[in-house]
């Protein structure tokens, strides 16, 4: 039996920032712990060439707002992408968790050869919904959950893999 394209995503997707939120909550209490200004970590980076933290968590959520909104063919959220702390990162995934869960299996079901175009600045992109999904929002969205997570491990936060799967 094949696996639909609504289960293929939107419970993962949801289960993964949820996983998010809450290592984001262990990376807040350590720096209260440790008396630190939240802002480093918020501001954090992996390397000098690497999006901060913040923008971590801002397109990880935008891969399932923007992406699932595209198959669904909804409008998406809007979000002004200038979240500074971990409390407005933390109200980012709320949101972007709920406007998921608002999404219903027909409305994902079907769309695998839906025509896909968007544009990132200067690049154009075209694909099909099952491609879309599988080759660029799941691992855009891992990519920035997994770096967001490293940010906090490479800066102390104790956060393992049983955080980052999720229970």
């Amino acid at each position: 039996m094949a696996i639909s394209m609504y289960q293929a995503s939107i419970p993962q997707l949801t289960k993964m920032l949820t996983n998010l939120s809450n290592i984001l909550k262990k990376g807040e209490e350590f720096a209260s712990a440790k008396s630190l200004d939240s802002k480093a970590l918020v501001e954090g980076r992996l390397a000098p060439d690497m999006f901060p933290l913040s923008k971590q968590v801002q397109i990880a959520c935008d891969q399932v707002k923007n992406g699932m909104a595209r198959l669904a063919g909804v409008e998406p959220l809007k979000f002004e992408d200038n979240e500074t702390t971990f409390t407005q990162l933390q109200d980012r995934i709320a949101k972007t968790i709920a406007f998921a869960n608002s999404l219903k299996p027909e409305q994902i079901n079907g769309t695998e050869a839906k025509e896909i175009k968007f544009s990132i600045k200067e690049w154009n992109f075209e694909f099909v919904g099952e491609q879309y999904l599988l080759t660029w929002i799941i691992p855009n969205f891992y990519f920035h959950i997994t770096t967001a997570y490293d940010i906090l491990r490479h800066n102390g936060v104790e956060v393992g893999k049983s955080d980052y799967l999720g229970g």
